[in-house]
């Protein structure tokens, strides 16, 4: 599967594009939509500066690599708005996190209710709790539009 263009517009909004690299709210350099060192290079550092363009093929390159993790790891037939949401939490937790967390082993089990459940359990720093709560209804079948200035 591929993420929808509503997903890939959604994970940009909550996600955000600065073209400078910053640290994020744990520390880690980030650059570009939400692109970590834990995604490959380039790999973000003080200082460093990328073009909008850049910026662009960087996330498609970003998404298509955890499309394919989402892909790999789960098992069962998935609605689009649940491959959507598991698409951006595993751009925010990583490939490895994703692989192993409950919400994926409660999905591939058949408990759709266990894995919505266990998706609010990522609620670490306070500040993804509104993140988490948008993929929780994002997979459940919906989208939150995002009120500017209302949150993350």
């Amino acid at each position: 599967m591929k993420i929808s263009e509503a997903g890939v517009v959604t994970l940009r909004e909550r996600e955000g594009c600065k073209l400078t690299a910053y640290q994020d709210s744990v520390g880690v350099w980030t650059i570009g939509v939400g692109h970590t060192a834990a995604a490959g290079e380039p790999v973000p550092c003080a200082g460093m500066t990328i073009t909008q363009e850049q910026a662009d093929a960087l996330y498609d390159d970003d998404l298509d690599a955890y499309e394919a993790t989402v892909n790999d790891y789960i098992e069962p037939v998935m609605t689009q708005n649940q491959f959507d949401a598991f698409v951006s939490i595993c751009f925010n937790i990583g490939q490895t996190a994703f692989a192993e967390s409950t919400f994926v082993e409660k999905f591939n089990e058949g408990d759709l209710e266990g894995c919505a459940d266990a998706i609010l359990w990522w609620n670490k720093p306070p500040e993804i709790i509104p993140r988490r709560q948008g993929e929780y209804v994002q997979f459940l079948g919906g989208y939150i539009a995002r009120v500017s200035g209302l949150g993350p």
